[in-house]
Parts: C-alpha cells; sequence; structure tokens
C-alpha cells in the first residue's frame, strides 16, 4: 500500500500553464486549494478500494492520515510512518522493524501524504467531467492528466470528487492503464484538530538496536 501513495501524492516539479487549463475546472480546484490550505491540520480516515480490469474486487483496505504542514502520519495495514518535515520513521509492524530516513518534501520517490489534498496543483492538467451525488452530497467531478512524465505513470487519469458545498476532495478515482481502477474514499475529514508535534516523532522506546535501521546520511 506504501507503494500506492507514492503512486499518488508523489510531489511533482513541473509547473503547467494555467492557460492550457479548463477555466471551469480551475475555479472549482482554486477554490478547493483555498480552502484546503486554511486548515492548521487535517485528519482524515479513507478506504482504498481495489479493481481488476473487469471490475471484480481485489481489495479494500483502510487507513488514517494526520497531517499539519509539512509533518504527517500514517497509519495503513502493517505500518505506521511518522514525519516530523525532516525524518521519516517506518513503522514495519510484522517485522518489528523502524527505519529510519532523511526527509525532502522536494523528492517525488518520497512518501509525502501532506500533498493529498493539494497533488492537483502542479504536474497535472485539468478537465472539468460533471457533476455527480452520491448520496446525499453532490460532487464536481475533475479528470486529472499527468503532464510529468505520463508514460512512466501506472495510471492514465485521476477522477477528483470534490465536495460541492464543503469544497473538500470526497473521493479519488484512479484509472489504470492495466483496465483496473483504484478508488480511494475518504470516510471522514476534521480539519483543525489540535496536535502536538510530538505527535509526528516516532518513540524508538521498547525498540533494540537490530530492530532499527538507520539510513540517514
Amino acid at each position: 500500500m506504501k507503494k500506492l501513495f507514492l503512486l499518488l501524492f508523489g510531489s511533482f516539479t513541473l509547473f503547467i500553464n494555467a492557460q492550457d487549463q479548463d477555466p471551469k475546472a480551475k475555479l472549482i480546484l482554486d477554490d478547493l486549494s483555498k480552502t484546503t490550505k486554511s486548515y492548521k491540520t487535517i485528519t482524515a480516515d479513507y478506504n482504498l478500494v481495489m479493481y481488476n480490469k473487469d471490475k471484480k474486487l481485489l481489495e479494500k483496505q483502510s487507513g488514517k492520515v494526520l497531517i499539519k504542514g509539512q509533518k504527517f502520519k500514517l497509519e495503513i495495514p502493517g505500518n505506521t510512518i511518522v514525519c516530523d518535515g525532516k525524518t521519516l520513521w517506518n513503522n514495519n509492524k510484522d517485522a518489528k522493524e523502524v527505519t529510519i530516513k532523511n526527509f525532502d518534501a522536494t523528492n517525488e520517490d518520497q512518501l509525502n501524504p501532506s500533498k493529498i489534498f493539494t497533488m492537483y496543483e502542479t504536474g497535472y492538467k485539468y478537465k472539468f467531467d460533471k457533476e455527480e451525488k452520491i448520496g446525499a452530497v453532490t460532487y464536481n467531478v475533475i479528470d486529472l492528466f499527468p503532464a510529468v512524465k505520463p508514460e512512466k505513470k501506472k495510471f492514465h487519469t485521476i477522477k477528483l470528487y470534490v465536495d460541492k458545498t464543503k469544497k473538500q476532495v470526497g473521493q479519488l478515482k484512479m484509472l489504470m492503464k492495466d483496465g483496473g481502477t483504484q478508488v480511494y474514499e475518504i470516510k471522514t475529514l476534521k480539519p483543525n484538530v489540535e496536535m502536538p508535534d510530538n505527535l509526528f516523532v516516532f518513540d524508538l522506546k521498547g525498540f533494540k538496536a537490530d530492530q532499527i535501521n538507520d539510513e540517514r546520511d
């Protein structure tokens, strides 16, 4: 699942000229960006649902992410990943090991879920698709197309579902080149929850030296 986050939430360095973008989609995304950046913190619970090309359910997982600026804590099956903006700790619960690395927010190969709600801002072309009602919520659906080395991506389109009223991300659908689909469903999103900074520092207490892999320079 960590690789899936890398696939989706890596940071990108190429800016796409706004004049080349769909103006209706841009207005929706600008409102989304303004709302998201007004939050001091974000807590989100989500499901990841994967289907093959025949729409057969392959897997369903749940997770939780806490975000405070460049700091984050990610709970996924088998792993707890913590970052204080400078150091990244990955606790593999099954192996009972912790790997420590330097964190670089500009490195697209490093996991960075702090980009989860603003990943559309760079590296994508976008186009308004439609309005869609799911349950009681109406979403604006924006199609995102990777514009940075698209040939290296395993997906060709991301469908971003933006709550029309709350101006929050509610769902992302990744349409894969092999015909499969990966759906990130945001079950709950709570902004501005108080989070102490020590929440984003992993406590190594209880781990032996041979259970800690320090890969920092």
